[in-house]
């Protein structure tokens, strides 16, 4: 992990040998009175950062549904409840979820593959984009964002933007323009969740592509798609909020806690639905069964860049305080000033 160690300026682990001394009777005990010391404020350090972690789950709960109520009760209303109800259906039958609920845009896969097949001629696979005219123009647009955009001169054309970007790049942003087609939001008391869960999402896909060493092509593509069990919530959040009392809104603890724990399961079940490679849903079953640092090289890039994203959003939103930033940078192992000059990056992304 090179690039990260460099960005972040990370320090290899060191390993201490055991001392010949350790051996004698008197500092063998004073040794395990020591260990056992150590294990007690590791295990208080653990329980401090647990209690972190879900304060900036709660912290970006809040700031997706603009949420103003500091209710922190594990009573869920009548609208919680039947949301809740429907993620638990959901959570055991997803396919029904990945048909009726959240359904994959068809031209991602077949794109995708053309894009990645080396045999498939880039004319064709430009003649192919072209046909859809909305696809290319947000393509397009996308190739001259703040956040991608690296010259003086605007690419003006797909053939243009394979020679500037080259043809992996722009494979990204054709999945990425297609995959927001599921994040579209018309109610506009909602509108607010669809921006900022497709800001993270492109902020995660970006910094994962970056921090990934072998395959930066699916951690780009995780890095849009973790957070898919979370929209496919809120779209049963939307079904039955027409249905419901003006007065309701998702304000609990316990329906915080359902959108940040449930919503990992439901993505690594909805991507196995849409038939997606095995390690798609492998690495995100992986992130949801625990918040410990994954071991294999993907997974750990999607963990660290969904943290650094959660926490600059946050920060930008003046909704995270100094300490907290503190231990969660801390836990990431990143220096505050390699933090400042990845939040100014990630600023871009709108």
């Amino acid at each position: 992990m090179k690039f990260f160690r460099k960005l972040f300026n990370l320090r290899e682990k060191t390993i201490v040998e055991r001392p010949v001394s350790f051996s004698e009777p008197a500092v063998a005990q004073k040794y395990q009175q020591d260990l056992q010391r150590a294990s007690s404020h590791q295990q208080q350090q653990q329980t401090e950062v647990t209690d972190v972690t879900l304060d900036v789950a709660a912290l970006f709960y809040s700031l997706l549904f603009a949420v103003t109520s500091k209710d922190t009760s594990g009573v869920a209303n009548n609208l919680e409840r039947r949301v809740i109800a429907d993620v638990e259906q959901g959570l055991a039958d997803p396919q029904k979820v990945a048909e009726d609920v959240l359904r994959l845009p068809g031209k991602v896969l077949e794109l995708d593959r053309m894009l990645a097949d080396p045999a498939v001629e880039t004319p064709e696979v430009i003649a192919t984009i072209q046909q859809d005219p909305v696809l290319c123009a947000e393509v397009l647009k996308l190739c001259n964002s703040p956040a991608f955009h690296r010259g003086e001169k605007h690419i003006t054309s797909l053939q243009q933007a394979v020679v500037v970007l080259g043809r992996a790049q722009l494979r990204r942003f054709v999945s990425s323009v297609l995959l927001r087609e599921m994040i579209e939001i018309k109610p506009i008391y909602f509108r607010r969740f669809g921006a900022e869960i497709w800001r993270h999402s492109m902020q995660v896909a970006f910094l994962a592509s970056e921090l990934a060493n072998e395959d930066k092509d699916t951690a780009f593509l995780l890095g849009l798609l973790h957070d898919v069990g979370k929209i496919a919530i809120f779209q049963m959040l939307v079904a039955e909020f027409v249905k419901a009392d003006p007065s309701e809104q998702p304000k609990s603890w316990l329906f915080r806690q359902i959108m940040t724990s449930k919503s990992l399961v439901l993505s690594a079940l909805l991507v196995k639905c849409w038939q997606l490679p095995p390690p798609f849903s492998r690495v995100l079953a992986v992130l949801a069964q625990s918040d410990a640092v994954p071991e294999s090289d993907v997974a750990r890039a999607i963990w660290r860049a969904n943290w650094l994203s959660e926490c600059s959003m946050l920060w930008q939103a003046k909704r995270l305080s100094e300490p907290m930033l503190q231990q969660l940078l801390q836990r990431l192992e990143v220096d505050r000033a390699s933090f400042d000059a990845l939040h100014e990056k990630l600023l871009n992304f709108k």
